[in-house]
């Protein structure tokens, strides 16, 4: 993701609370249960089970998720373009 920063994502992922319901590589507290882990997000083929695992959805879907999957139960984030970008380009590196 060009001019995406992984660093930045992580510090927008405990920012946003984004722990509360996924259990997030990196992240020590909390380890959420609700939503599945995001471990080896990289390399899943979907993004919830239903879109192709590519950055610009990712991105798109972090920052608001019943947009591009209506009937999802992952809300809307309080986070800019940018910062969802960055929190995509997180997720990508951790492994």
């Amino acid at each position: 993701m060009p001019q995406a920063s992984a660093e930045r994502g992580k510090e927008a992922i405990e920012r946003a609370g984004c722990a509360a319901c996924h259990r997030i590589p990196g992240a020590r507290w909390p380890k959420g249960a609700v939503g599945p882990s995001l471990e080896g997000f990289a390399d899943q083929g979907l993004i919830a089970g239903r879109v192709p695992n590519r950055p610009d959805l990712l991105a798109a879907f972090i920052r608001n998720a019943p947009a591009v999957l209506p009937g999802t139960t992952m809300p809307a984030m309080p986070l800019s373009e940018e910062e969802a970008r960055d929190v995509a380009a997180y997720l990508y590196g951790t492994r």
